[in-house]
């Protein structure tokens, strides 16, 4: 876990990738990590992590794993951002392009 991605943004504070980008970029580094540890990094609760893990599974962008009592995801890269702008591109090429 790297302490130094969480984010400490305020109210007037932006980023230029959504929190669902955040959520990918976390399990393009490490698929088995937990929710809270998602959460740490990206600076929002594990409430938003869930609700954030069950909209990308459902979109067809994460495949959810049953591990024990823990679940694991998968990322499908192959798939195409959402808005017509980046849709000749694909998740796999956000993710490399900002990735360590």
């Amino acid at each position: 876990m790297r302490a130094s991605r969480a984010y400490s943004g305020g109210v007037s504070e932006w980023t230029f990738l959504t929190n669902h980008a955040h959520v990918l970029v976390c399990l393009s580094d490490d698929e088995s990590l937990r929710v809270r540890d998602i959460a740490e990094q990206v600076g929002i609760t594990e409430r938003a992590v869930v609700r954030i893990l069950g909209e990308l599974v459902d979109a067809g962008y994460l495949e959810k794993f049953r591990d024990g009592r823990r679940n694991t995801y998968r990322i499908l890269r192959d798939r195409p951002l959402r808005h017509p702008l980046e849709s000749a591109h694909t998740v796999g090429e956000l993710l490399d392009s900002v990735s360590n």
